[in-house]
């Protein structure tokens, strides 16, 4: 056991790559911040994204240890870090992986200024919270633990493969208020999700004559939903699962409904508000849908050792055999194949911004150039909020954050970031316009990319655009 949690904590600390976006949040000469407000403010005309390229990003992490943590070369024992991090570690402490992919990015602006947007991207997003009672007891065994009730509802994990496919529209009400919203479909390729689980395990001081101890489970009650991924078990090679999981692409599996808006509000030429709300909606699993339930309780009070008569040629009863028949028939798995609805993980931005600097455009000796109805200037700091509910509470980040814009090519954002990873994020974006060409990179995490083993998250993100500004 202590060599399979070797082997989960290498795989977690290699496989880094949370869904906020700081760095892109807000910044509107982008078309993907679209995606994140629908309610941003637009000055181009048209846009479309290069296929498979306007939008590439990797995001996630772990909340209480890095590979550093665990791997370092310090001439101490490996074991003795990893004891010492599961004592320190909380049920609630989680890693996550999350990657977007944009397939087809596009929008125009119509004659009456609403600005249409639309597309379809790939998304995978998974969580596992860390089962401190179950990593305890398998780590160190139940000998110093005599009457501890282990929380075998710890464990609590879920993952989605899918496609959106997505239609938006924005429009500047008045001089002050730009509203957006868009329209989701979601099409899930597979998924699986085990939360909401109960039951404990104690050892104590046994009550009858059988044995010193009684080993317990009580109210063990754990399910595992699955879709999409019981008919893979059949494929007979690699290349047949990933035929199979695409053709579920074009709403081939399991269909699902959700929504973003979002607002931006000018409070005057200098201040700016804005915020929105993400995949408020949620997927119908009805299709290759498999559920595992296990529950009941079960006492184990020692193992009653039979021995033969020498010389009659009698074997050894199979005394493992039978205990793990007993605890199949205690704890049997019921196959369910009932339909369930599994809503998306909310996500909420709110920010404010303060404006200051020179105006920009043309020479930058006119005063006159503007957003809207509204001045715009070369650099902006400001404060943003992001929030994302997951099974065991939202993930929550807090950013401070400088803009500054060099020309009508050249913009970068500076992040600071507090999040469940660590207070010390440092990110940065980059945006250049050549042209009709947009491109954008935004990285955070900084301070450890001379060590990435440090880093207990990791985002990225670039894509490409072709932008067509107003005449």
């Amino acid at each position: 056991m202590k060599y399979l949690l070797i082997c989960f904590g290498m795989f977690w600390g290699f496989s880094m790559i949370s869904q906020n976006k700081e760095v892109l949040y807000g910044l509107e000469e982008v078309p993907q911040s679209m995606l994140l407000n629908p309610g941003s403010r637009i000055s181009y005309k048209k846009h479309f994204g290069i296929p498979f390229f306007s939008q590439i990003h990797v995001n996630g992490g772990s909340s209480g240890v890095s590979a550093y943590d665990i791997f370092k070369d310090s001439g101490g024992d490996i074991n003795d870090r990893i004891q010492n991090k599961i004592a320190e570690l909380k049920n609630t402490d989680f890693f996550t992986a999350t990657q977007q992919l944009d397939i087809l990015s596009f929008g125009w602006k119509n004659k009456k200024e609403y600005y249409f947007s639309g597309g379809v991207y790939q998304e995978f997003d998974f969580i596992f919270y860390f089962p401190k009672d179950i990593a305890l007891l398998a780590w160190e065994g139940n000998a110093n633990y005599i009457g501890k009730e282990f929380d075998l509802g710890e464990l609590s994990t879920q993952g989605d493969l899918l496609m959106v496919y997505h239609l938006g529209v924005n429009k500047k009400l008045t001089n002050k208020l730009t509203l957006g919203f868009r329209a989701k479909i979601y099409s899930s390729l597979f998924s699986f999700r085990s939360i909401s689980n109960k039951g404990t395990f104690v050892t104590r001081l046994s009550e009858t004559d059988n044995n010193t101890y009684e080993h317990i489970i009580n109210n063990a009650d754990l399910t595992v939903n699955t879709s999409g991924i019981a008919s893979l078990s059949d494929m007979g090679n690699s290349s047949q699962v990933v035929q199979k999981v695409l053709g579920r692409a074009f709403f081939g599996g399991n269909v699902g409904l959700g929504a973003d808006i979002g607002a931006t509000y000018e409070i005057n030429e200098k201040w700016l508000a804005s915020a929105s709300v993400l995949d408020v909606g949620a997927i119908f699993h009805k299709k290759d849908i498999e559920s595992y339930k296990i529950s009941g309780d079960y006492t184990l009070d020692g193992i009653e050792l039979l021995f033969p008569p020498l010389g009659n040629g009698d074997s050894t009863p199979p005394y493992y055999d039978d205990l793990i028949d007993d605890i199949e028939e205690a704890f049997p798995v019921d196959t369910i194949y009932n339909s369930y609805t599994q809503m998306r993980p909310l996500k909420l931005y709110a920010s404010i911004k303060y404006n200051f600097g020179k105006a920009i455009g043309g020479s930058g000796t006119c005063n006159c150039l503007k957003m809207g109805e509204n001045q715009e200037f070369n650099q902006s700091v400001g404060f943003q909020y992001y929030s994302m509910f997951r099974p065991k509470g939202p993930q929550m980040a807090a950013t401070l954050f400088y803009y500054r814009r060099f020309s009508d090519y050249i913009s970068v954002k500076a992040t600071y970031t507090a999040d469940s990873y660590s207070f010390t994020n440092i990110g940065l974006g980059f945006v250049a316009n050549l042209g009709k060409v947009n491109f954008y990179l935004t990285a955070d995490n900084l301070l450890w990319y001379q060590n990435i083993a440090k880093a207990k998250s990791v985002s990225l993100q670039l894509g490409f655009n072709i932008i067509f500004n107003e005449e």
